[in-house]
């Protein structure tokens, strides 16, 4: 995926990325302050919200092929199970109750495959939606704070479970995270968001422990990193 001259104007604040590429079966991580532009950024990505100008090549993709998962996931007023298959209904995927229990044991939630899942706790919920995104093997997956709810275990359980599916199955994730411990684990690559604008980007290991950029420096330390 590739981005160009993208903008989007509100009455006060301006989206501008001038350049970004999302190369296919990598972790992206998208960092920056409250307020910065991560969220408008990827919900233009994820083609949520159209841009005023600039340029979105998805390079094949196409919306079936991709999924966003929200701080405040999305919850259907139905059944846990029921949340689970929509995407494959969707897509006209006949769902298989082995895949089904293995996606619901991720979750940990086996014991409430019916239960009502408007009803379950935060956490719970997040982690549903995380599985619902992932059950249809989407190729490009957005996450915008979706491990902000969950406990630690949990976090570090969908950490495990994405760094081994990306060496079975690599897909292209990116990732809005606070929690720089899920960027620093989870990402490749990272991009850095200032104002409205990517200010700063390269290799996770390299923007984190050595960063040029002033601006980076400053957010990372605010950060205690």
């Amino acid at each position: 995926m590739k981005i160009s001259n993208l903008r989007k104007n509100y009455e006060h604040f301006a989206l501008n990325i001038e350049s970004m590429e999302i190369r296919p079966g990598r972790v992206y991580g998208i960092i920056g302050q409250n307020g910065c532009g991560k969220t408008t950024a990827m919900k233009l990505l994820a083609g949520l919200t159209p841009p005023d100008s600039g340029s979105l090549d998805y390079e094949g993709l196409t919306p079936r092929d991709i999924t966003m998962v929200f701080r405040k996931p999305y919850i259907l007023n139905d059944t846990v199970v029921n949340n689970l298959v929509y995407p494959l209904k969707l897509r006209g995927i006949t769902p298989h109750n082995g895949e089904l229990d293995h996606y619901l044991e991720l979750a940990e939630l086996a014991g409430h495959r019916e239960a009502y899942a408007p009803g379950l706790s935060g956490g719970q919920q997040q982690k549903l939606a995380l599985v619902r995104a992932l059950i249809f093997s989407p190729k490009l997956i957005f996450i915008d704070e979706a491990f902000s709810n969950m406990d630690i275990e949990s976090v570090a359980k969908f950490e495990n479970y994405i760094l081994h599916r990306q060496t079975t199955h690599p897909t292209t994730w990116v990732i809005i995270s606070h929690q720089l411990s899920n960027i620093k684990r989870l990402c490749s690559y990272i991009y850095f968001m200032y104002n409205g604008s990517v200010d700063a980007h390269g290799a996770a290991e390299k923007i984190l422990s050595s960063p040029e950029n002033a601006n980076l420096r400053r957010y990372l330390q605010h950060e205690g990193m």
